[in-house]
């Protein structure tokens, strides 16, 4: 593996990234030092995202003094602000007109999907206690059923509500809004006085917060998958009562380490390069992640949206067509050992293993399962035992070993990844910092819902097949037959008579309809 070492520690956080077994060279010191000087350049405010012309600098939010002098009080200030709120939360009475009642907030409902949900779900379960201050909720879908039985199971009068969207424009965050501010009406409970916004200045939802109980604000220069350490992620976690300012802590170290212009002592660098000479730049093999510590099981879930989202990428930086990304997908250890380890093992070589191990086993009154063995034992056992399996097989892995899980170590595990996706990114010649899939996903549901909204009126009294209905509304027949099946289900001016195959099947206009 050339010159560079296959272990690297950080004796400040105790957290060592082993490469032992990439078994592979990593070469491109080159191409690491060019991208570690176009980092350099984005701390510095450069424009990172052409086609937005704006910069990135979720960097900056564990180091405001590194930010641009007029942007630095705005940081400070909005992490006063979720401190203050935090405090006010804790200690006020649901009813403050009621001096004889005790009863506080005790529950805290988030809504917000991609980046605005799956961080703060990853911080709250890697790092919550039973005896949290508030227990947290996520509303993430526009699945009606899960925002009913959220909504369902929670005392509303109790219950604060935190809606981020930095937009304020996100369909699926708008619609849990709605449905939640009903359910707050239906239980005659006061919805604004109960309500916190995280969103940037004059959006939608900004505005629509103005008589809430209040508004922290979210920056264009923070991207969704990288604002755990802004409002999005600092004020559910400090209303749970998760230290915030040692996460933010732990990844202003961990930058400190990834920001190194010596490849071998720079471990987002050698995590990147790693990852360069496992996919050969080209998206050869997936990336699967088992942590194991049942504490870390949505850091998989965490890192698919920030790896996938940001490597995902049709176009290079010069137009050319590259379709590059990492598929990232994975669960916990030692449960994938009954799951598909054996397919890791046995099949295709079309994946590499991170694995996340735990040095402190988090409680300290196991019993003894064998004479001297613990729990925790058979755990270690069991992945160093699928590592070496995994490499006589011919499989690559990765190890990250952290002392403990604790808010300070989450917070430099969160700063590493972020720093090695924008490296890679760089290695392989993309802009890691927009989505525009996402966007053209978001422009489709626009056109399907269009689409549903003038069927009806398409339909007559005596019934007709999809592709007939189709043919006149120059539509895709079998997207009409989904749209018009889910309309005759719900009973929404629509009626549908069974045929002898789906595309037999007659549409016509309900009755009253």
């Amino acid at each position: 593996m050339s010159s560079l070492p296959v272990l690297w520690r950080a004796v400040d956080l105790g957290i060592v990234l082993d490469l032992s077994h990439v078994a592979r060279p990593l070469e491109g010191a080159q191409r690491f030092a060019a991208a570690h000087e176009a980092m350099v350049a984005l701390e510095a405010g450069a424009i990172a995202n052409p086609d937005e012309g704006r910069q990135v600098g979720h960097y900056w939010l564990r180091a405001p003094d590194l930010a641009p002098p007029a942007l630095r009080a705005e940081i400070v200030d909005a992490l006063a602000l979720c401190h203050r709120l935090t405090r006010e939360a804790h200690v006020e009475r649901v009813d403050p007109a009621d001096f004889e009642s005790e009863r506080r907030f005790q529950d805290l409902l988030v809504l917000g999907i991609g980046g605005s949900a799956l961080g703060p779900q990853f911080i709250a379960d890697a790092l919550g206690e039973p005896d949290d201050r508030m227990r947290v909720h996520f509303l993430d879908n526009t699945d009606p059923d899960g925002m009913a039985r959220v909504l369902g199971s929670l005392e509303l009068d109790r219950t604060l509500v935190v809606c981020i969207s930095k937009s304020g424009g996100t369909a699926e965050t708008r619609n849990a809004l709605v449905e939640t501010q009903a359910a707050y009406a239906r239980a005659e409970v006061d919805f604004p006085s109960r309500a916190i916004a995280v969103s940037g200045d004059g959006s939608k939802l900004w505005n629509a917060a103005a008589g809430w109980r209040a508004r922290v604000p979210m920056w264009d220069w923070v991207g969704g998958r990288t604002s755990i350490c802004s409002g999005v992620g600092l004020l559910p976690m400090l209303l749970q009562g998760i230290d915030a300012d040692a996460l933010l802590a732990g990844a202003a170290e961990m930058d400190v380490h990834t920001r190194c212009a010596d490849l071998a002592n720079n471990p987002a660098g050698l995590l990147a390069l790693s990852w360069l000479a496992l996919t050969d730049g080209k998206a050869r093999r997936a990336m699967v992640v088992l942590p194991y510590r049942d504490r870390l099981v949505l850091f998989s879930k965490y890192l698919q949206q920030l790896v996938m989202e940001s490597l995902g990428k049709k176009l290079d930086l010069q137009g050319r067509q590259v379709n590059q990304g990492i598929t990232v997908f994975g669960n916990k250890g030692s449960t994938d050992q009954h799951a598909y380890v054996q397919q890791l093992r046995d099949g295709p070589d079309d994946h590499f293993v991170t694995f996340v191990s735990v040095l402190d086993d988090g409680y300290a009154g196991q019993e003894e399962v064998e004479p001297g063995v613990l729990s925790g034992d058979f755990l270690q056992g069991l992945w160093m035992g699928t590592r070496r399996a995994l490499s006589e097989a011919g499989h690559a892995s990765i190890t990250l070993s952290l002392p403990c899980v604790d808010a300070r170590r989450i917070g430099a595990l969160v700063a590493l990844y972020e720093r090695a996706v924008g490296y890679y990114a760089s290695f392989v010649g993309i802009n890691a910092y927009h989505q525009p899939g996402v966007e053209a996903g978001k422009h489709a549901a626009a056109e399907v819902l269009k689409l549903a909204g003038g069927l009806v009126a398409l339909l007559g009294d005596d019934g007709e097949t999809a592709g007939a209905i189709a043919s006149r509304a120059g539509a895709d027949a079998v997207e009409v037959w989904h749209v018009l099946r889910r309309l005759a289900t719900m009973e929404r001016g629509v009626e549908c008579v069974v045929g002898d195959g789906p595309m037999a099947d007659r549409f016509r206009r309900a009755p009253g309809a």
